[in-house]
């Protein structure tokens, strides 16, 4: 999985969040992955990643806070 890629959305509002999340995930080739880096735990995150997603992400906390959440997010391979 790639690790040069971050996204770190502590500056976005939260409104345009998961969007730009999702299509940072769209843009993945499978095998490939990205880090996420949030100001709280972003397990609302993964529960839209499981109910819209199952199966096609992988989800590995990198950090747990308190100041910084930091989420590997992957493609699966197909």
């Amino acid at each position: 999985m790639s690790n040069d890629a971050t996204l770190d959305i502590r500056t976005i509002p939260p409104m345009y969040r998961h969007p730009l999340i999702f299509d940072k995930f769209a843009a993945l080739e499978p095998g490939e992955g990205f880090e996420l880096v949030n100001d709280h735990n972003p397990k609302p995150l993964y529960y839209q990643f499981q109910a819209e997603l199952a199966g096609q992400f992988t989800w590995e906390y990198l950090e747990e806070g308190p100041e910084a959440w930091r989420v590997r997010i992957g493609r699966t391979a197909a």
